[in-house]
């Protein structure tokens, strides 16, 4: 836990916006101050929609809300609010991490109860590779090929992980994985072990993950479309591999109930959350490389992120309570396989 703590202080004070992770969040007749716990890859997107939502709030309200932020691995960031760092809204990007934060209590609304299901962007999973290909990845049985450095991140500490496994694992189940029979779990297994024997780092989070690529480390990351979209806006020569067949990532925010009680932020809490699903934040979730939940908004934008071949979400297999125990409990799909290219 002072490892959890410690890590979490450290990503504190590299936040030029954040005043500190403490608990003194306050709400009077002029001011509030709003705290925001987020996984780590849409820090650029928050750095534009809070200005927008301090504007809109103080042009309803009159009052001027100040953000304390913290971005950290999805998982590790769920934990180190169920550990006491009090944030008001989670931002995610598992499902599961958000109910673990309701299993201890500190959530106590049913948090998908929205029209969006308590989700404000989506992403799906992909292939950062270097400028032109060189190495002629295209689609998921290349990342098993003998020679080939990968990076993802740790499914302990980062949702994104997770959605990288499932990615493969279920395009393999799925029939869209060369020389890999279709609804086999043992080949699916089999896959997913050859992709474990090339990673090269399992970093912290994806944001690391993506900037040790951009530093050239690698040939491939699995990654976020939504992050490779945001370094090559940034300059950097990342070019963009869709799968044929890819899972939709569906990222949650919510409001933390017992947090918010604490520092009587209830209402802008609740409105900052709201604000994120609106057209005006899903057009800067678009323009920054999220797919928008918004239909209209993603309509508006369909040109700038193809359909994929064979896109599908998380029910195919089975839905996140089935699949965070077959896939990452004790002696889940991962955890086994994991342990094989370990072993050898």
């Amino acid at each position: 836990m002072k490892r959890l703590f410690a890590a979490l202080l450290v990503s504190c004070s590299l936040l030029t916006l954040l005043a500190g992770c403490g608990a003194n969040a306050s709400a009077n007749g002029k001011s509030v101050t709003l705290i925001l716990g987020a996984y780590s890859a849409p820090q650029e997107v928050y750095a534009r929609l809070i200005p927008m939502f301090q504007q809109q709030w103080k042009q309803q309200t009159g009052q001027d809300v100040t953000f304390k932020q913290s971005y950290l691995g999805s998982g590790a960031q769920s934990r180190a609010i169920v550990n006491g760092f009090q944030a008001d809204v989670a931002a995610l990007s598992v499902a599961p991490d958000v109910d673990a934060i309701a299993k201890a209590g500190l959530i106590t609304h049913d948090w998908t109860n929205t029209p969006t299901k308590g989700m404000v962007s989506t992403s799906i999973v992909a292939f950062a590779v270097r400028k032109g290909n060189p190495k002629g990845i295209h689609d998921w049985a290349d990342l098993a090929r003998p020679g080939i450095q990968i990076l993802t991140p740790d499914p302990k500490t980062s949702g994104g992980a997770q959605w990288n496994i499932l990615a493969l694992y279920g395009a393999a189940m799925r029939g869209y994985v060369t020389g890999v029979a279709q609804n086999d779990p043992h080949a699916a297994l089999t896959f997913l072990e050859a992709v474990l024997k090339n990673v090269k780092a399992f970093d912290k989070d994806a944001r690391t993950s993506i900037t040790n690529f951009e530093q050239g480390v690698g040939d491939v990351a699995i990654t976020y479309e939504s992050e490779v979209l945001t370094a090559q806006a940034a300059g950097k020569d990342d070019d963009l591999v869709i799968p044929t067949s890819t899972i939709l990532i569906q990222t949650p925010a919510a409001v933390v109930d017992a947090n918010v009680n604490r520092h009587g932020t209830r209402k802008v809490a609740e409105a900052f959350v709201a604000f994120l699903a609106s057209p005006a934040a899903q057009q800067v979730f678009a323009s920054s490389g999220y797919r928008p939940i918004d239909a209209t908004v993603a309509q508006a934008n369909a040109a700038k992120y193809p359909a994929v071949t064979d896109l599908w979400t998380i029910d195919f297999l089975g839905g996140w309570k089935a699949v965070k125990a077959s896939f990452f409990g004790d002696s889940g799909i991962y955890v086994q396989a994991l342990a094989a290219v370990q072993g050898q």
